[in-house]
């Protein structure tokens, strides 16, 4: 079966250094799939509370995630440092696609790539909202064109 070749590291826009750790390592001694998950969650938010557009304390909006996938293409083990690149794939009216990728420190090549969909709802009422013209802006930044 081909597929399509994972995002190379010019795809991205924003950096995070993720540790692993030892339990991240699964019976056949590489990283869990599950795993991959949290890192995605734990970038794309911190990123978010970093550029000022979430509160996880009080504000507004909060973004749940609605759609979610990932593709591996290397194993990952402990103990590695790994990188994770992030870029907008596409902004909705409340939603955002955040395009994720995973290299093994200093490798070129993506261990996996994954996205993320948000939508962004009213903390009280979980209705979709439209996302403000500063969030545009600060998802601008991460945008890329494509491979």
């Amino acid at each position: 079966m081909s597929r399509e070749p994972l995002r190379s590291r010019g795809s991205y826009a924003d950096w995070t250094p993720v540790a692993t750790r030892f339990l991240d390592n699964d019976s056949y001694g590489h990283v869990n799939n599950t795993v991959y998950y949290t890192w995605f969650d734990t970038v794309v938010n911190a990123w978010l509370i970093d550029v000022g557009l979430i509160d996880p304390d009080g504000g507004q909006l909060i973004g749940l995630v609605v759609e979610t996938g990932c593709r591996y293409a290397k194993s990952l083990s402990f103990p590695q440092t790994v990188e994770i690149g992030m870029a907008v794939e596409k902004v909705g009216n409340s939603s955002v696609t955040f395009q994720l990728g995973v290299f093994a420190s200093g490798d070129n090549s993506a261990a996996a790539e994954g996205y993320f969909t948000h939508v962004y709802v009213d903390r009280q009422t979980r209705r979709p909202t439209m996302l403000p013209d500063h969030w545009r802006m600060a998802f601008a930044a991460l945008e890329q064109g494509g491979r």
